[in-house]
């Protein structure tokens, strides 16, 4: 049986408050459990236009319908007004999340200002980040979080130090095919990474050799019965724009008897054989769809 990991990234405020519930829905209604990463600060998204002089910025933001996936009031957020903080508007609804047995983690604190400036920050300043997510995240759920998949897939030295000093069981961070603890020069970093393996929606969008109507099949021949798969995505595009697609993609994953799970559930498998998971250098690379660079599994 091939075992699908599905992890929602949930970026912003209205994919906190439309995606979501959306999602929540559908899962029951599948019998489906899956991971959610949560956006617990400030919703900036129209500071992303600094993104304008990245290399293909603009020809993804056309494939991909950037305003009728985020919407106008989104995109100035952090622009035109203050962005507003996500968690403390929308923590209730956060709650719903665990409480109906998915599993809830953190994927940042200020989702722009970490993807755009993770690798110019010097270390208190990583570290403070990342502790003000892990205190949002505890003042809305009432635990400790034990898992952050990081916004833009960014991670760098400062990022992983703090992961390990939160004692996380597992991170998302990185493109890659199978699960590794990360090396970055000579340090060995102690908190598993289970990369996403699957591109995501958005990088294939609008391209003339993927189709919408024959994306479903193709991400179920990209599926390996022994190997890792985990795919991530988002509230903003799966959960809304591109919601009836994505249920019809996951009845015909059913309908395929492939098992779909929480990212939790691969972690406490492979670390039942922590000595067979490798050690592997994490670098930054690109991956075909996406602007920018990113973390990617050596």
């Amino acid at each position: 049986m091939i075992e699908l990991g599905l992890k929602i990234d949930v970026d912003t405020e209205r994919g906190t408050q439309i995606g979501v519930p959306n999602l929540l829905k559908l899962f029951d209604e599948l019998g489906i459990k899956a991971t959610f990463l949560f956006a617990l600060g400030p919703d900036n998204t129209g500071r992303a236009i600094k993104r304008i002089f990245r290399p293909g910025f603009f020809q993804k933001i056309s494939r991909t319908g950037v305003v009728q996936v985020y919407g106008l009031k989104t995109l100035l957020n952090g622009v035109l007004w203050p962005g507003p903080n996500i968690a403390k508007k929308h923590s209730a609804l956060m709650r719903d999340v665990g409480k109906s047995g998915h599993e809830v983690g953190i994927h940042c604190y200020d989702h722009i200002f970490w993807q755009d400036n993770l690798h110019k920050l010097k270390e208190p300043i990583v570290r403070q980040e990342v502790n003000k997510a892990h205190e949002a995240f505890q003042e809305v759920f009432g635990f400790l979080a034990r898992t952050m998949g990081s916004a833009g897939w960014q991670a760098s030295h400062h990022s992983l130090a703090a992961y390990d000093d939160h004692n996380l069981l597992y991170a998302s961070d990185t493109r890659g095919q199978k699960a590794f603890f990360p090396q970055v020069d000579r340090r060995i970093f102690t908190t598993l990474q289970i990369p996403t393996t699957l591109p995501t929606l958005d990088e294939l969008l609008g391209r003339p050799e993927y189709p919408l109507e024959s994306m479903t099949a193709h991400y179920i021949k990209l599926m390996q019965p022994k190997g890792l798969n985990v795919l991530t995505i988002h509230a903003e595009l799966e959960g809304m724009a591109y919601f009836d697609w994505f249920k019809e993609f996951l009845i015909e994953c059913l309908h395929h008897k492939i098992k779909i799970v929480p990212l939790k559930t691969m972690a406490h498998k492979l670390l039942e054989k922590k000595f067979d998971i490798p050690i592997l250098p994490l670098l930054q690379g690109t991956v075909d769809g996406r602007t920018g660079t990113l973390a990617v599994q050596g």
